[in-house]
């Protein structure tokens, strides 16, 4: 007996991050039936048309979100803005898995509070990192090669010449206002204009950088304990733009501590996606979508419960797996403390 078609709904599924999610998840499977929605569903009919087994829908979430008209549905996937949690509240109470990608540090109380009160029968996934989580898992993976870490600098660079939709770009031009670090131990909520910082950039330039409050600072300081942990926004020519490529996007991630041989070391890396910023969320995305509906040879995870991308994705060969989608890992630098 065949077993039945997974469906995932994408709301903002024909944008750009929505639309590289769609095309990733059609890659490694030709039976999930995707429903591309949004505002303007007749502009995700061409794309619907490549991938096959798709089809689009008019959701609104200014209207509110009713999932009473669509069939059974497997996993949600929201690649808009969502600060007010409707995707992520409806998929709990439905019992339906869901991934959201919008939300900073100081967003995710509401649905964490509501969680805590109901009981939730499908995995919902925090994905509110940078990239959706590329950058943790990454951390994480680094992680290992320490026996103590003292410090970890994360930066993320945007570059103007990036095409991004409008998720990104709300994002981009939203990123003021109070900002949570770690600093000797003690969480700080700063105001970014006020506490900028200069980063070091691959080609020894530097630019100026404020903090942001990103789910990484938080989640980061739970499985390293690093007394210091700052996550900061740049702008500035990326990796792609200076070789005369498409513009990427680059993160870049430099942790101080002990190594398991007892040296006291400086570890610089940069993760650069070349196809720039929308589509390495949109790997982040597929990732976590991969574990979820057991594609690609993952087992399906099916427990319950609230979830972030580094509790759901195996980080120990992420390096490798990123590279299956063209993005660099740069180790660049190893100082003596």
């Amino acid at each position: 007996m065949e077993s039945q078609k997974k469906r995932v709904l994408i709301v903002g599924g024909y944008g750009m991050v929505g639309s590289h999610i769609a095309r990733l998840i059609r890659q490694v499977d030709h039976r999930i039936e995707l429903i591309l929605a949004g505002r303007n569903p007749q502009n995700g009919i061409s794309l619907a048309k490549e991938l096959n087994h798709t089809e689009t829908a008019y959701i609104n979430l200014e209207e509110g979100f009713d999932l009473s008209h669509f069939q059974k549905i497997d996993l949600i996937i929201s690649a808009v803005d969502d600060h007010r949690n409707i995707v992520r509240e409806t998929a709990i109470l439905k019992g339906i898995a869901c991934i959201a990608v919008s939300e900073l540090a100081d967003q995710i109380s509401p649905t964490a509070f509501l969680g805590l009160h109901k009981t939730i029968i499908a995995p919902v996934v925090y994905a509110g990192h940078w990239q959706a989580g590329i950058l943790t898992l990454v951390v994480k993976q680094l992680a290992n090669k320490f026996s103590d870490i003292k410090t970890i600098e994360l930066a993320g660079l945007f570059d103007p010449k990036d095409s991004v939709g409008p998720l990104v770009a709300n994002e981009v031009s939203g990123f003021v206002g109070n900002a949570l670090i770690r600093k000797e131990g003690n969480w700080l909520s700063l105001q970014a204009k006020e506490n900028p910082k200069t980063i070091d950039l691959y080609n020894h330039s530097s630019v100026i950088g404020y903090p942001l409050s990103t789910l990484d600072v938080p989640s980061i300081a739970a499985f390293t304990n690093a007394k210091n942990i700052r996550f900061d926004f740049i702008t500035g020519e990326s990796i792609g733009s200076n070789k005369g490529l498409q513009a990427s996007h680059d993160l870049y991630i430099t942790i101080e501590g002990t190594l398991l041989s007892g040296e006291k070391r400086k570890l610089s890396t940069i993760v650069s996606g070349p196809r720039g910023n929308s589509h390495l969320t949109a790997v982040g995305v597929y990732l976590i979508a991969e574990k979820i509906l057991g594609l690609n040879g993952q087992s399906e995870h099916k427990a319950g419960g609230l979830y972030l991308p580094e509790t759901i994705v195996p980080s120990h060969n992420i390096s490798n797996r990123l590279k299956g989608f063209g993005i660099e890992i740069m180790e660049e630098t190893s100082e003596s403390l």
